[in-house]
C-alpha cells in the first residue's frame, strides 16, 4: 500500500490517493485543483475506483465532480451531511466572499453506521468522528497501520468546532475514544498539515490534556 499526498487549494487541504500493487487506487478529500489532481492520476497510471470524504466542508470538496466524472465512480460521505454536497451554506464556502461558492452534486452512499468498508480491494475500518461537523469519518486501515481523519485530529491540533455543526466536547470525545485508543505508533494522516500518531499527540497536544 503506497499514500500520495497533495494539498490542494488556498487552505492546502491534504487530498490522499491510496494505492495497491496493481495500481488500483482510492481517492480522499479531492478539496480543489481538479484538473492538476486528473494529471497526477494519469501521471501516476492509477485506477480510481471510489472518493471517499471525511466530511464535506468545501475545502474537501471542490474537485469531487472533476474526479468523479472522469471517472465514472462513487463519492462516500456520511449521512449526516448529505445536504451539504449541494449547499455552499453548510459546506462553508459562502462564508467567504473572496472565494467562488462549492456546490457539488449528491454524495452516491451514505455512511451511516460504523463498519468494515469494502471498496475493491480495499478494506477499511468507518468510524465517525464528529465534533469538526457532525458527519466527520476517519477511515482506518487496521492491516496496514494508518488512518485517514480529516480535520479531528492534527499534528499538536484539533478540529475548530466555530463552524456550523462543531462541537468541542464532542470532538474531544471521538478523539479520546475513537483516534487515541488505536495503536501509539498508528499513521494519522489528517487533513491539513504533517501526519502524526496517537502517541505523539497523547504525549505533546495541549488539547488533549486534561480532557
Amino acid at each position: 500500500m503506497r499514500i500520495h499526498t497533495h494539498p490542494l487549494g488556498p487552505i492546502q487541504t491534504n487530498c490522499y490517493i491510496v494505492e495497491d500493487e496493481k495500481k488500483n487506487c482510492l481517492v480522499f478529500d479531492p478539496g480543489s485543483d481538479g484538473e492538476a489532481l486528473l494529471a497526477e492520476l494519469r501521471k501516476l497510471s492509477l485506477k480510481p475506483l471510489a472518493i471517499l470524504l471525511t466530511h464535506a466542508h468545501f475545502d474537501h470538496i471542490g474537485a469531487v465532480d472533476t474526479v468523479r466524472e472522469a471517472y465514472n465512480i462513487p463519492v462516500y460521505l456520511h449521512v449526516a451531511e448529505k445536504k451539504w454536497m449541494t449547499s455552499a451554506e453548510l459546506n462553508g464556502s459562502a462564508k467567504y466572499p473572496v472565494l467562488p461558492d462549492v456546490v457539488c452534486k449528491p454524495a452516491d452512499i451514505l455512511l451511516d453506521e460504523e463498519k468494515t468498508l469494502q471498496v475493491g480491494p480495499f478494506t477499511m475500518g468507518t468510524r465517525h468522528t464528529p465534533g469538526h461537523s457532525p458527519g466527520s469519518v476517519s477511515y482506518i486501515f487496521e492491516d496496514d497501520g494508518f488512518a485517514i481523519v480529516g480535520d479531528t485530529l492534527f499534528q499538536g491540533s484539533v478540529g475548530r468546532t466555530d463552524l456550523p455543526g462543531g462541537n468541542t466536547e464532542t470532538l474531544l470525545t471521538s478523539i479520546h475514544e475513537e483516534l487515541l485508543t488505536l495503536d501509539d505508533e498508528f499513521i494519522i494522516y489528517p487533513g491539513h498539515g504533517p501526519a502524526t500518531t496517537p502517541g505523539r499527540e497523547k504525549d505533546s497536544n495541549p488539547y488533549l490534556n486534561g480532557f
